[in-house]
């Protein structure tokens, strides 16, 4: 058994990692004690990550069909890359450079990003290249070079213990960011002073610990912190020393906020006005305030003046640049601050340069060696897409990335990718979502199995280690993008290919894009894989000859504009894009969960991680459901103007009425549909470009879907069976009306599958997953009632119920669920398995939902305990919920607080 430091490959936190590894399989995980973001604390994701590196699932070997309607066939990596290059080359020739295009990711690690941008700029000549961080962090990118004149996030972590009042905007960190939100809550324990205040549409688990919540309505953020700006000039909390010396634009900005007083406000962001007035006075005197904040106020169509407004309020009370104070933008990838440096976004060059400065395209042209870099502004991630619908690129190369399930107008992405001439994808899973668009699939080696350095939210930069051999044929990324460059490079009669990729490992590529980096705001010039190896990760700028990374930006109160100072800019107050009406009267507000991870390619391989949250539900307020007639899991059928799904409705004591709440991780390996990325729009911001995903108004009518299904099976013994009955499962969802495909269990998993339609399911359809699931009758208990449209099954296998299918008629589903995962002997229970018995047989307990991932402590259990009196400690004791990873506390503090009102 062998141990390797690695980080964490989910958010941005970039939380340390040791992986425990047998040389060829990773067995086991564990927080790194040493590591200065996590000091050995890892969530219920980063817990798991051991589980998801299995082999099943993975993409092996390079697989090509040279046309639509062949099937993909194994080639060896040699003919894919040449093909591939053959097939760039000649739409270049015959369309131009900017015919071909890359999308990336924020998985990707630096040395990756590095060569996909010398490769489209140096080489193609295109500056179609964008990163799906655009979808999550450009608006934070353009806010801060508006103001501050770097995107260069000015804090530390360290900031959360020195702070005496945190302001989180559009962020529900307790679930996006545990680590963080668990370094709040210390924080929070020693100083019990320190204020909290959290402005989010919904009452999260973050706001239910939040000593003030400011329920805005969505997209009223500007005019909130523009209210807050007048508090503090008209009662005086401002730093004019501050604004004289160090900021520009301050009076234009104070003339525009004169008449946006609190009581103005109060009537468009749908809050108290006293609230406010409390929030600026909190904020402005506070001896260290610090904000954080993240997709709320960047996955909005006017995110950069969001995220500007919140910094105003930095820059007009002095709040930078010390110990606890600052405005700190949290990333929601594990590396999207590394992207961002090297440039792989249409909108950035190398070493924070910009592709539309002349001198900053002639400083890199120099430094790689070509005559020049290309000066057409390049498609941002949507646009680019949409010049795929349109014929405009012809050849894309995905990376990393899932845009079939992520990207806003599902529809328009879908039908992109259908006319796209030739499309590559670079994946270790072979059955995403975009995969089946593929023209040519190539295997890249997943976490665990490469090395090279990623960057966190604190702008740390920290290694990422290899345990183990990327299994069948993967490659690292960086290897994959630098031999198709060799390849590209001969087909174009490029003969200086071979000295522009001329690496052998990603520290050559580290080391050339530290060089980039030299006299700039990031300077990494003093960093190598030796120094991060032996020190640990370290925060940059960390210049040649630096003994120690920088902390805290701005600290000499200069900035990174031409005169050094800060820049209050003229922002636009607007609310959502598209609003409420009589035809759509419903607000969505989409989001992201504790236990699952953006499209679930990884997460959702890990049984465990669906106990939380099997499936998404859209969450109503109770009087929404009433009016439409809706109860708790009925189906609904949910529309936009851009298209339809149909979910289980759930009521919500978090949403106020004529709003509703959608997770954003299911796509259509899960579900019949799309999910929440079929309903929103593809409006962008104007200067970051990035699409308002947060948000759309919506329909919610109950669906007409009266025949149901329900199937579990569970795999027993055979370890990864489930997720090859996952991956069998996946083409049959859109034959029905709904369907919600999901694992559950731990050690052993079970698949899980919910069917609705609106005429019973022909039995072609259902022998078909019975075939599947080895759940044909023979070897099963069945009962068929034709007549009624009933059939139902149960298989036993040694004494324990493994699988049950139950169609046209499902009552005893939920109970039935728990005898299956918990593998319990099925003697006492048989003669009720095909009864029609919502409750469970007594002496049965149906456990549900699970609260506590880490221990395995259902909601039900906790609940009981509460009831009979039970605190957080004496719950932490007694059902040891809480005392892994933590993320569940702050529902934890949630159920007992219900539970007190309640009685």
């Amino acid at each position: 058994m062998s141990e390797t430091k690695t980080t964490c490959c989910y958010c941005g936190t970039g939380c340390g990692v040791i992986i425990e590894s047998d040389g060829d399989r990773i067995t086991g995980v564990h927080g790194d004690p040493d590591h200065p973001a996590n000091f050995g604390r890892l969530c219920s994701k980063g817990a798991t990550l051991h589980l998801t590196a299995r082999h099943e699932g993975r993409l092996l070997h390079p697989a090509l069909r040279p046309a639509r309607e062949e099937h993909r066939r194994p080639v060896s990596w040699d003919l894919a890359l040449g093909y591939a290059a053959q097939r760039f080359a000649r739409t270049i020739r015959e369309h131009g450079p900017d015919a071909v295009a890359f999308y990336v990711s924020g998985q990707l690690l630096t040395e990756d990003y590095y060569v996909f941008n010398k490769l489209a700029r140096a080489l193609v000549g295109t500056n179609n290249i964008d990163s799906n961080s655009r979808l999550c962090m450009s608006s934070a990118v353009a806010a801060y070079t508006q103001t501050l004149g770097a995107d260069a996030p000015p804090c530390s972590f360290d900031d959360l213990a020195a702070a005496d009042c945190i302001l989180i905007a559009g962020s529900n960190t307790a679930y996006a960011h545990p680590i963080v939100f668990r370094r709040i809550e210390d924080a929070r324990r020693a100083n019990p002073e320190l204020r909290l205040i959290v402005v989010d549409p919904r009452r999260t688990d973050t706001a239910a610990c939040a000593d003030l919540h400011l329920a805005l309505l969505p997209g009223t953020d500007v005019t909130l912190y523009s209210a807050m700006l007048h508090v503090l000039l008209w009662e005086d909390l401002i730093d004019r020393d501050f604004i004289r010396d160090h900021t520009e634009g301050f009076d234009a900005l104070r003339d525009a906020v004169r008449e946006i007083t609190p009581a103005v406000a109060a009537s468009v962001c749908g809050i108290a006005a006293e609230d406010i007035v409390t929030a600026a006075r909190w904020f402005g005197g506070a001896k260290a305030a610090l904000s954080l904040w993240c997709q709320g106020l960047n996955q909005s169509a006017h995110g950069t003046h969001n995220g500007a407004a919140l910094i105003h309020l930095h820059l007009a009370t002095g709040q930078i640049g010390r110990a606890g104070a600052g405005p700190f933008s949290l990333t929601g990838q594990p590396n999207a601050m590394g992207g961002r440096e090297v440039g792989a976004m249409a909108t950035l060059l190398s070493g924070h340069r910009q592709p539309g400065n002349p001198e900053h395209r002639a400083e890199m042209a120099r430094f790689w060696g070509v005559p020049a870099l290309p000066s057409i502004p390049g498609k941002s991630a949507v646009e680019l897409f949409e010049a795929v619908r349109r014929g405009e690129i012809k050849a894309l190369w995905i990376a990393c990335t899932n845009p079939a399930q992520s990207l806003p107008q599902q529809a328009r992405v879908r039908e992109a990718l259908d006319r796209a001439e030739f499309v590559v994808l670079q994946e270790a899973f072979r059955n995403t979502e975009t995969a089946e668009y593929a023209d040519l699939l190539l295997p890249a080696a997943a976490w665990g199995e490469k090395e090279g350095t990623l960057t966190n939210s604190e702008r740390r930069i920290g290694r990422v280690g290899r345990a183990v051999p990327p299994p069948g044929e993967a490659r690292p990324d960086w290897q994959i993008a630098r031999d198709f460059a060799l390849h590209l490079g001969r087909a174009l009669d490029r003969h200086d290919a071979p000295q522009l990729f001329s690496w052998f490992h990603p520290e050559q590529i580290f080391r050339e894009h530290a060089e980039t980096t030299r006299g700039r705001d990031l300077d990494i010039t003093g960093l190598a894989y030796a120094l991060l190896d032996a020190r640990g990760p370290q925060q940059w700028p960390f210049p040649e000859g630096a003994r120690e990374g920088t902390a805290r930006l701005y600290a000499d109160r200069r900035f990174a504009t031409p005169d050094g100072r800060a820049r209050f800019i003229p922002l636009v107050r607007s609310r959502t894009a598209e609003s409420a009406d009589a035809r759509f009267p419903l607000q969505l507000n989409t989001g992201r969960l504790r236990d699952q991870w953006h499209g679930m390619s990884r997460t959702g391989r890990v049984p465990q991680l669906f106990n939380h949250e099997e499936a998404p539900r859209l969450l109503m307020n109770a009087e929404d459901m009433a009016r439409r007639g809706v109860r708790e899991n009925d189906l609904v059928t949910v529309r936009s103007r851009r298209g339809e799904v149909v979910l289980p409705a759930a009521a919500s004591g978090e949403i106020r009425a004529g709003q509703a709440f959608l997770a954003m991780h299911w796509g259509r390996r899960f579900l019949s549909n799309s999910g929440a990325n079929e309903l929103v729009s593809g409006v962008l911001d104007p200067y970051s470009k990035q699409p308002e995903l947060k948000h759309a108004a919506i329909q919610a009518s109950l669906a007409d879907l009266p025949w149901q299904a329900f199937v579990v099976r569970s795999e027993g013994a055979a370890h990864g069976q489930a997720l090859a009955w996952m991956e069998a499962l996946q083409p049959l969802l859109g034959r029905f009306g709904y369907a919600g495909l999901a694992l559950a269990g731990r050690e052993t998993a079970a698949v899980v599958l919910r069917l609705a339609n609106d005429v019973p399911a022909p039995s072609e359809w259902l022998d078909a997953i019975d075939r599947i699931l080895g759940m044909e009758d023979a070897g099963c208990l069945s009962y068929h009632d034709r007549r009624r449209g009933i059939r139902k099954k149960a298989r036993i296998e040694e004494g324990r119920l493994v699988g049950v299918h139950l169609a046209g008629e499902t009552a005893a589903g939920g109970w039935l669920k728990d005898l299956v995962v918990a593998g319990r002997p099925a003697d006492d229970v048989r003669r009720w398995l095909l009864a029609p018995m919502a409750a469970p047989p007594e002496g049965m307990v149906a456990r549900g939902r699970v609260v506590c991932s880490c221990n395995n402590v259902a909601e039900a259990d906790i609940l009981a305990a509460v009831a009979a009196g039970a605190s957080l400690d004496t719950l932490q004791e007694g059902l040891r919920c809480g005392t892994g990873c933590g993320s569940c506390v702050p529902e934890l503090k949630r159920l007992i607080v219900g539970n007190r009102a309640a009685a």
